[in-house]
């Protein structure tokens, strides 16, 4: 367990160190900017920008990194080369399990073949392969490079030590997770569910979660932005609800994530952290602190100062950046892709999707959803991509059906064509299986909830 005693000294400078880079990080990741499409954050903007810029050589750079990816692998598996294996960061990158080599390679052929339109059209049309290489890769590409790049500002000084000691006590008896966990979630509401993952890693590979609480964060707090829920319900065609919409979403989010950390798969998870740690975290507040005024802003600032004055400069700063960007591009894109594009296939060209959806017909007949049918065939869907619901749903004739769809979608959050991928490729211990139980899980809490709305609503 880590110490953190008010009578350790920090320097002069501590407090600047912490207050400047804090507010920084809170301006590219969570300070709201309006935009045609509704509200974003500078993050989101800047990896706009730069996606615009590069949008004609994107599909061939991802296309580059996943090869890289798995022939390093390939490379690391076969020779083992000592430039490789002496160097702790280019190991964990490319010595990876034999299931994780065969997700590379299929992400190789997968984008290789959408890169160049070559073999069977199913798997490189605009609806499967092209939609993960030219659409949603594109995005996550450059949002890791400006989220990875500037991570640290949220990381390394003192931003989580401080919202971690104010909030401790509402989300450790609320959701059984630490105070900075709110901060995991925050960047996810205002920017990108991906960019919690992002957090949540990190996090979690340096021992400040177990591996409960990163599952936990992971599935239940990376949530989706307001920009893409704006998205979802003019897709249904009901954007003039949007706020009725999004109240809904956040009532039925929080009951799920109230729910959810007290069920398995989740509740199953080992208290235990990554490497063989011990527990780097410490939110209580001693007893010193308990006695004076203000005690949990002061012992958060203090704790604040100390993390910031461990920092070694702006050549750390951007040496750490880098490595997020390189393990998020080559660890997690190949995971996208390939687990995105069979997901897709599957969804647009057979009907596995529909029979997994067919059990709840006679619970949407139940709870008095007009065209049930047609609802049931998108509520497994989501599991492919997030957008697919919506897009399902479009020539559904009730308001009140696809209102509900569309709230439902939003709420499930997991989804393998970016998040679920995302999750999968992090060194979160999360598996495809526990993905596909947790969706479920988070479909039949939210379902009742939001139909009983609706039903107020319509």
């Amino acid at each position: 367990m880590t110490e953190k005693h008010p009578s350790q000294q920090h320097s002069p400078y501590a407090a600047w160190k912490f207050i400047i880079p804090s507010i920084i990080g809170i301006g590219l990741f969570m300070a709201p900017i309006p935009v045609d499409e509704g509200i974003t954050i500078p993050i989101a903007l800047l990896a706009g920008a730069l996606e615009s810029a590069l949008v004609n050589f994107l599909p061939a750079i991802i296309t580059a990194i996943i090869l890289i990816s798995f022939i390093g692998s390939i490379i690391h598996k076969g020779f083992r080369p000592h430039f490789l294996d002496s160097r702790s960061f280019f190991k964990n990158l490319f010595d990876v399990s034999n299931f994780w080599v065969i997700v590379r390679f299929l992400a190789s052929i997968f984008a290789t073949m959408t890169l160049f339109q070559i073999g069977p059209e199913f798997i490189y049309s605009d609806v499967t392969g092209g939609l993960l290489l030219r659409d949603l890769l594109p995005l996550l590409f450059t949002i890791f490079f400006f989220a990875g790049l500037f991570l640290p500002l949220l990381l390394n000084f003192g931003l989580l030590e401080f919202f971690g000691t104010l909030l401790q006590k509402i989300m450790r008896p609320l959701f059984t997770l630490p105070g900075r966990s709110s901060i995991d979630s925050l960047t996810s509401w205002l920017g990108d569910g991906t960019i919690g993952v992002i957090l949540t890693n990190k996090q979690y590979e340096e021992g400040f979660y177990s591996k409960r609480e990163a599952a936990i964060i992971g599935t239940t707090f990376s949530v989706v932005s307001i920009t893409f829920s704006l998205a979802v319900i003019e897709q249904v065609r009901l954007e003039h609800m949007f706020i009725p919409f999004y109240l809904t979403v956040i009532f039925a989010g929080i009951v799920t994530a109230l729910i959810m950390p007290r069920i398995p798969p989740l509740s199953r998870k080992p208290q235990t952290y990554a490497n063989g740690q011990s527990n780097q975290l410490d939110e209580s507040l001693p007893e010193e602190y308990k006695k004076k005024s203000f005690p949990s802003i002061r012992y958060g600032f203090t704790n604040a100062k100390k993390r910031a004055d461990q920092n070694a400069g702006p050549g750390k700063f951007l040496q750490d950046g880098i490595k997020n960007i390189l393990d998020m591009w080559l660890g997690v894109a190949p995971v996208v892709m390939a687990f995105g594009t069979i997901a897709v296939i599957i969804a647009e060209f057979t009907p596995v999707f529909t029979w997994l959806g067919t059990p709840f017909v006679p619970i949407l007949e139940l709870m008095q959803i007009p065209e049930a049918q047609a609802a049931s065939e998108t509520l497994i869907v989501g599991f492919a991509d997030m957008f697919l619901p919506a897009i399902f749903a479009t020539d559904i004739e009730s308001e009140m059906t696809r209102f509900i769809i569309a709230c439902v979608s939003v709420t499930q959050l997991i989804y393998l064509s970016e998040v679920g991928g995302v999750l999968l490729g992090s060194k979160i211990p999360i598996n495809l299986k526990d993905l596909f139980i947790i969706f479920l899980e988070r479909t039949i809490i939210s379902l009742p909830i939001i139909t009983i709305i609706a039903h107020i609503i319509f």
